[in-house]
């Protein structure tokens, strides 16, 4: 396991390349908040997105934030939500996009590998519970887009040293994931054998 800081948006693919499963990344500059509505309307409605994702780091969220002066938000509570139910979008994120990260809670199913293989993409696993860590983690919203989908919108946050995660699934085929299913597998066929 090595150690890493990374700073989103990537210019260089091969920054993804030194990152292998089981790595700890700690993650500088800026990641885009993204849900289920936000990647429908691009996807299923085709509606192209209004930021550049190009490089970007994508963390599955609904933030609870705070309206203030001039437009702005702050910050309440921005914590993850379960990524499974959202793999359908990773190929098309990085075909279409170029995003080269994402990251939630819960892992992405064997679906997502050959496609984050394939791309050039990595998924990070975060902490479930962690939201209060996460938030002081987080500098500032800098930009919201599609603000009718709230909280579902597209956010652009600054981030200083965000994290630590866990690479769950590098761009070399590998998943943290896959493997723990595997192992579970044969434990309770070994333990089923025994009766």
């Amino acid at each position: 396991m090595a150690n890493h800081t990374v700073t989103f948006p990537i210019t260089d693919p091969a920054e993804i390349l030194k990152l292998r499963a089981g790595d700890e990344v700690t993650v500088q500059g800026h990641i885009i908040g993204i849900r289920d509505r936000t990647q429908v309307r691009i996807f299923d409605q085709g509606v192209e997105p209004p930021m550049d994702l190009g490089g970007a780091f994508l963390l599955h969220t609904a933030p609870n934030v705070r309206k203030v002066a001039d437009g702005k938000y702050e910050k309440i509570c921005i914590g993850t939500t379960t990524s499974a139910r959202m793999v359908r979008f990773t190929e098309p994120l990085g075909r279409q996009y170029g995003v080269r990260a994402i990251c939630g809670k819960g892992g992405f199913p064997d679906e997502a590998i050959a496609p984050m293989h394939e791309l050039g993409m990595v998924y990070f696993a975060i902490v479930g519970g962690a939201a209060a860590l996460e938030t002081t983690q987080i500098e500032e919203i800098e930009e919201v887009m599609w603000e009718e989908l709230m909280p579902e919108c597209l956010w652009k946050f600054r981030v200083k040293d965000f994290g630590p995660l866990t690479v769950g699934i590098d761009a070399h085929g590998n998943s943290l994931y896959h493997d723990v299913q595997t192992r579970a597998k044969a434990k309770l066929e070994e333990l089923i054998a025994r009766f």
